[in-house]
């Protein structure tokens, strides 16, 4: 299983996230091409070689060409990406991380996510910052994301609400469920951004499983520290994930009466939201009348944002809550060569014994529309590769 591994020592922003990703090897000028999809003016990015203690990493500087501090809703930064030329996959994945400061911000203010204003997280620079993370995570293409107890800092940060302790509060909130420390730095170790990177990315925190490192990345941070090296350090390598299980909600409302054409816009918010499935059931209702079953499922801490998009984009006046225990097989994954190319094939495991194998089916759909093929036809050709490949290595 391929993995980021984070090791947040001195804690994370979201420059020293684009410096570590240019460090392990994405291309500044692919990185550049992708966020010019944004078109958004009077921006610079700048990466160099620099070191903290001795260890040379990347630091990265989003210069403002244009001085305009401008202060957005969460509706004018999703206008913004939803109106780029970007990917579904990083548009969906830059919403779900700025949707972690809304809700975060929301809450401190208690006042509903769509009246949050942001101040600093609206600034362009920290727009590049977190649209940039979700180009390099998709460009790099993990399976997991390994997170270390994230360093906070201690000390006061001034921001547009004044002088504000450590952790700030949006980070605070952001970072709830999250294996933490603070005091190993004398300042603002960890921001908003970067801990809104973190929780989105995250899929194992404080996890001591096993790693083979590839490769070493480092961010280098703009504060410069004698006791602790202004680092974020992130390791691509292997790792062999095992079975578990893990605590999470299911939400469900019955529908009768809305245009289902606005399913799919819901889902959509959903899984920007973090749901990690959004799945729509057939039903006859009383007195006859067709209808269908909304279903969610998602970590429990998200049981509010969930309540909230289904509350207001949809006709739903009753939502039936429901928390259980998911388990999930340990997987692996190795590259094949198939006449198309290169394709990832997912193992999986139960108690040690394989019980089924597949080629990744996004990858299936990607050669099936370059090469103008059925995908029945690539899906079932690479299948019959794996099969025979196994009966060879049961001969030899």
């Amino acid at each position: 299983m391929k993995i980021l591994y984070y090791d947040c020592f001195s804690g994370i922003s979201g420059d020293m996230n684009l410096g570590a990703m240019i460090d392990l090897g994405v291309d500044k000028t692919f990185l550049t091409s992708e966020l010019n999809k944004l078109n958004l003016k009077g921006w610079e990015l700048h990466a160099e070689k620099d070191q903290r203690h001795g260890i040379g990493g990347t630091k990265v500087t989003v210069k403002q060409t244009h001085h305009k501090h401008a202060h957005r809703h969460l509706s004018d930064i999703e206008k913004i990406i939803r109106e780029s030329s970007l990917d579904q996959k990083t548009k969906d994945l830059s919403m779900k991380i700025f949707m972690k400061v809304a809700l975060a911000e929301a809450s401190i203010h208690e006042i509903p996510v769509d009246e949050v204003h942001f101040h600093e997280v609206g600034a362009i620079d920290s727009i590049i910052d977190i649209v940039g993370a979700a180009i390099c995570f998709n460009s790099l293409n993990p399976d997991a994301v390994y997170v270390t107890p994230v360093e906070l800092g201690s000390g006061f940060v001034k921001c547009d609400h004044g002088t504000l302790p450590v952790p700030a509060p949006a980070t605070a909130e952001i970072i709830k469920g999250i294996p933490s420390k603070t005091g190993g730095v004398n300042f603002e170790a960890t921001t908003p951004t970067g801990a809104a990177i973190i929780a989105a990315l995250g899929t194992h925190f404080n996890t001591g499983t096993p790693i083979r490192i590839d490769k070493t990345g480092y961010g280098v941070g703009h504060k410069e520290n004698p006791a602790v090296p202004n680092l974020l350090r992130v390791f691509t390598g292997e790792a062999e994930e095992q079975a578990s299980g893990h605590d999470a909600l299911l939400l469900e409302c019955n529908i009768d009466d809305m245009n289902p054409e606005f399913f799919e816009y819901i889902s959509e918010k959903l899984f920007v939201a973090g749901a990690s499935d959004v799945y729509i059931s057939g039903i006859i209702m009383k007195k006859g009348r067709p209808g269908n079953i909304l279903n969610v499922i998602c970590e429990p801490g998200l049981g509010g944002i969930v309540k909230e998009i289904i509350f207001t984009e949809s006709t739903s006046v009753g939502i039936r809550s429901f928390p259980f225990r998911k388990d999930t097989l340990s997987r692996k994954f190795e590259v094949i060569k198939t006449p198309y190319g290169n394709v990832t094939v997912k193992h999986s495991f139960y108690n040690e014994k394989e019980v089924s194998c597949k080629p990744e089916f996004e990858e299936c759909r990607k050669i099936a529309i370059e090469k103008g093929i059925p995908i029945k036809d690539i899906y079932n050709n690479i299948m019959a590769l794996i099969v025979i490949g196994d009966y060879d290595k049961r001969l030899k």
